[in-house]
């Protein structure tokens, strides 16, 4: 992407203009040689949308959590993200989660296991397999794929366990953020020490996780780079294999476009193939 494209799409995040911006992003995805499968329900009223390369057979499978910081996003969004990983040989699960204030932690982490257990079920039938099965998200969906992996409560309500999953990938996301001081997180988190930190998925790595691929750009002003080392460290100390990859001038939004076709600050996607096990081109 050019720098007056970035500088536009950042003015639209300021403006609030979400659904412009990633109308934008989907706008400038080139057509790939992918299938999409969208508006499948999977839990209740939720529905998720794939993306899979054509004639794929036995390809890792991705489920990836968008951000919002818990309070907003839509699977819609993300087409970009769904065909550009689809187009390097990846199954690409995009669920939608209730959000606050409709829903708090329990709420979009019981959505977040359902989404994950449903991946697991159906990966085969679109070209996917199973014991490939990856949860990845940017910003808070990186926050909530990790509390997958590392709280084994939460797929444990789903008949699955972190150890089922093939790996963990998280972009920007905040993983050690205590303590709370927006209202907001605190009604979404709880009030107490005890309660908040079930939230921190820091607390949660005892050495029983999946490998973990922890991504961050060291010019983040919104999830400061600490989120990422603090995680890296425990991994490392408990044994866990980890890769913690630190960008240097890349922002909390331009690691996500990185997913994109632009690879001008860092090379997000070739790192996620590699790690899932994708082709690298």
């Amino acid at each position: 992407m050019t720098r007056l494209l970035l500088a536009s799409l950042a003015a639209l995040l300021l403006a609030g203009c979400q659904s412009a911006l990633f109308g934008v992003v989907n706008a400038r995805q080139p057509a790939g040689d992918t299938v999409a499968h969208r508006d499948i329900a999977f839990d209740g009223a939720l529905s998720l949308d794939v993306y899979a390369p054509k004639g794929a057979t036995k390809a890792p499978v991705v489920v990836f959590f968008y951000g919002g910081s818990w309070k907003s996003g839509k699977r819609q969004w993300y087409r970009w993200v769904g065909e550009s990983l689809a187009a390097r040989g990846i199954v690409v699960v995009i669920p939608d989660y209730r959000t606050w204030p409709k829903a708090k932690l329990d709420g979009f982490m019981d959505d977040a296991a359902h989404a994950t257990a449903w991946a697991k079920a159906n990966a085969a039938r679109y070209g996917g397999n199973p014991a490939r099965l990856f949860v990845m998200g940017h910003s808070a969906g990186a926050h909530i794929a990790s509390l997958l992996a590392t709280d084994k409560a939460w797929l444990n309500r789903v008949g699955m366990q972190p150890r089922d999953l093939a790996g963990f990938i998280g972009l920007a996301g905040p993983y050690d953020f205590l303590p709370l001081t927006n209202r907001s997180f605190i009604d979404m988190f709880g009030s107490t020490p005890q309660a908040q930190a079930r939230s921190q998925p820091v607390n949660f790595v005892d050495g029983d996780e999946p490998p973990a691929l922890i991504l961050q750009g060291d010019a983040d002003t919104t999830v400061k780079a600490a989120n990422a080392v603090s995680l890296a460290q425990r991994y490392q100390a408990r044994g866990e294999p980890v890769t913690l990859r630190l960008y240097p001038g890349v922002t909390h939004m331009s690691i996500l476009f990185a997913l994109g076709p632009s690879k001008d600050k860092a090379p997000v996607l070739d790192d996620v193939a590699h790690f899932v096990g994708a082709p690298l081109l």
